[in-house]
């Protein structure tokens, strides 16, 4: 008689995926700044003209329930109240003739104004 012992699998879903675009990106601004104790803190916050908009800045803090994913020897940071709206969203960084910066790809974004600076 076989004995089969059930094993329990943890998937963990990061809250954010950085691309490695937006990682070099982000890992040559820390080394600009000259600081390797700063984190990339990204945020939701009320406002903006849709209801919600993103918050993206370097951080030296990791406060009580923030979800820190590690992408190389860049560290993203969430708070516990902006995970659930960026579970599955993306950073990239675009550097063409049109737009240079960070954008966010969030499937959790119901629509978005015509800037592209918020969401609901």
């Amino acid at each position: 008689m076989s004995t089969e012992t059930a094993t329990e699998v943890t998937i963990q879903t990061s809250g954010i995926l950085l691309t490695d675009v937006a990682a070099e990106k982000v890992a040559a601004l820390l080394a600009q700044e000259g600081r390797d104790d700063l984190s990339l803190r990204v945020a939701v916050q009320p406002g903006g003209c849709s209801g919600l908009r993103y918050q993206l800045y370097f951080d030296d803090r990791t406060l009580e329930g923030d979800n820190v994913t590690a992408f190389g020897a860049v560290k993203v940071v969430t708070d516990k109240m902006s995970t659930p709206y960026l579970m599955g969203a993306s950073i990239d960084f675009v550097d063409t003739i049109e737009k240079q910066g960070f954008t966010i790809d969030n499937p959790n974004a119901q629509g978005s104004c015509a800037c592209g600076d918020s969401f609901n």
